[in-house]
C-alpha cells in the first residue's frame, strides 16, 4: 500500500465526528451554518516559527509581501521565534494577546509537538487556513558516490550511522521522510532508529553547507530549499515526493519512479490564537482568503513552486486533525515516537 503524508481526504466517520463543530470555539467559514460577522482587520502581526531563510520563512514574508502590497492591510510585521521544530514559536502564540495574530505552521509542526511533548498544541489554537502544499526531494553533493535514491538508501542499511542525513527538525517532515525510505526498505521501528543517522538544521543556508562542506552524505528538503543549488551545479537531486516531476525541478525523478511507494508532501499554512473571538476569527479568514484570490498570490505560488492547497474554516480543521493523528500513528510506526 502506498505510503502517503499527502493533503488526504479524511474517513467519513472521522468528518461526521467534526462535522458542524470548531473544537476551538470559533466557527470559521465552515460549510452548512451562516459565518459569523466578520471582524474588520486593519493590521496583522505574523509569526514565523523558524529562523530566517527556510520554507516557512518564505511563506510568512511571502504572507506579509502580499497583504501590504495589496493594501489588504496597513502593517504585517514578521517576527522569527525559531527553535525545536516550531514549538518555541507555538508557545509564543499560545500566550499572545493580540487575536489578529497569524503563525506559519505544517506538517513539520505536527511532528515536533509529539517528537517534544510539547506542551502547547496545534489543537489548541485557531486554524485559519491551509495555504500550500511542496514536495520534498533527496539531494547530494555533486561529486558524492551516490548516483541514485536506491544507492543512498542501500548504503543506510548497509552502512548505518557512518551515512548521514541533513534535514528540518527531529520529527519534522524531511526526518519522517527518510524514516519512511528505510520502511520501504524493508526495515522496522527498531531498525530505523539504529540505522538512520540524521542530523536536524535550522533551515536555510544551513543544510546547503553541511553538504557542500562534506558534513552530509545527503539532504532532505522542500524543492524550494535546494532548487537554485541544483539548478547551478553544486548539489544533485535524487528523488522528489510528489506523484509527479516537481515543478521547480522537472528533470529529478519521483520516489515511486526510483522504486519507492511513497508520496508525501510538505502543506503549510497559518494558526491563530485559540478562544479568540469568532468575529475575529473570521475576519482572519476573509482577509486570507480575499489574498489567496489575489493576482499577486497566485504569482507567488508560480514562482516559488508551491502548489495552491487552499483550505479554511471547517475544512482546515477537519485536516488539521486529521493529520494531527496521521503524522502520530507514522511516528510510531517509524520509532520516532514511543
Amino acid at each position: 500500500m502506498r505510503k502517503s503524508l499527502a493533503i488526504v481526504a479524511l474517513a467519513g466517520v472521522a468528518a461526521l465526528a467534526l462535522a458542524g463543530c470548531n473544537p476551538r470555539g470559533a466557527a470559521v467559514g465552515g460549510s452548512g451554518t451562516e459565518p459569523d460577522a466578520a471582524a474588520e482587520v486593519d493590521d496583522v502581526s505574523i509569526i514565523v516559527p523558524a529562523d530566517p531563510g527556510g520554507g516557512w520563512d518564505q511563506t510568512g514574508r511571502a504572507v506579509s509581501a502580499v497583504l501590504t502590497d495589496e493594501d489588504m492591510v496597513g502593517t504585517a510585521a514578521v517576527t522569527n521565534i525559531g527553535g525545536a521544530g516550531g514549538t518555541v514559536g507555538l508557545a509564543s502564540l499560545a500566550n499572545e494577546k493580540d487575536p489578529f495574530t497569524l503563525m506559519v505552521t505544517g506538517l513539520v509542526m505536527v511532528g515536533a509537538v509529539e517528537t517534544n511533548a510539547a506542551e502547547n498544541r496545534m489543537e489548541d489554537t485557531t486554524p485559519i487556513a491551509r495555504l500550500t502544499e511542496e514536495p520534498l526531494v533527496v539531494v547530494v553533493p555533486a561529486d558524492s558516490e551516490y548516483q541514485t535514491l536506491g544507492d543512498l538508501v542501500d548504503a543506510v542499511v548497509a552502512d548505518g550511522q557512518s551515512v548521514t542525513i541533513t534535514g528540518g527538525s527531529a520529527g519534522g517532515a524531511d526526518h519522517i521522510l527518510a524514516g519512511l525510505l528505510l520502511e520501504e526498505a524493508g526495515l522496522d521501528g527498531a531498525g530505523i532508529t539504529e540505522k538512520l543517522n540524521y542530523i536536524p538544521n535550522a533551515g536555510g543556508g544551513e543544510a546547503v553547507s553541511l553538504l557542500l562542506g562534506n558534513n552530509a552524505a545527503a539532504g532532505i528538503s522542500g524543492v524550494g530549499e535546494f532548487a537554485e543549488y541544483v539548478e547551478s551545479g553544486d548539489l544533485r537531486a535524487l528523488a522528489v515526493s510528489s506523484d509527479e516531476p516537481a515543478q521547480l525541478l522537472p528533470d529529478a525523478p519521483t520516489m515511486i519512479d526510483e522504486g519507492y511507494d511513497i508520496t508525501y508532501t510538505n502543506w503549510r499554512g497559518l494558526l491563530a490564537p485559540g478562544g479568540i473571538d469568532d468575529a475575529d476569527a473570521q475576519g482572519l479568514v476573509d482577509l486570507v482568503t480575499e489574498m489567496h484570490e489575489s493576482d499577486a498570490w497566485q504569482q507567488t505560488l508560480e514562482e516559488n513552486g508551491w502548489t495552491d492547497a487552499f483550505l479554511t474554516g471547517e475544512e482546515f480543521t477537519t485536516f488539521l486533525d486529521g493529520n494531527v493523528t496521521e503524522v502520530t500513528d507514522t511516528l510510531r510506526n517509524i520509532g520516532l515516537v514511543s
